[in-house]
């Protein structure tokens, strides 16, 4: 016979690994997915330096130029 509360038990257990185990592959792949672009970025800059984009300072805002 079986054991209704170990069921649930199994069952919310299963739930929450479920979860747990998604989170982690979503993390998994951003990390991924950073560690990619940024390999891309240095190759990009090693192969072609001239391409590299000059980044510039954000512009300030109306309010801190006024100061």
């Amino acid at each position: 016979m079986k054991n209704p509360w170990m069921s649930m038990w199994l069952s919310a257990a299963n739930a929450w690994s479920g979860a747990a185990r998604g989170a982690m592959a979503a993390e998994m792949q951003r990390q991924q997915s950073q560690m990619r672009a940024e390999a891309t970025r240095q190759m990009t800059t090693l192969w072609f330096p001239g391409a590299a984009k000059q980044t510039r300072a954000p512009a300030r805002s109306r309010r801190a130029r006024r100061k």
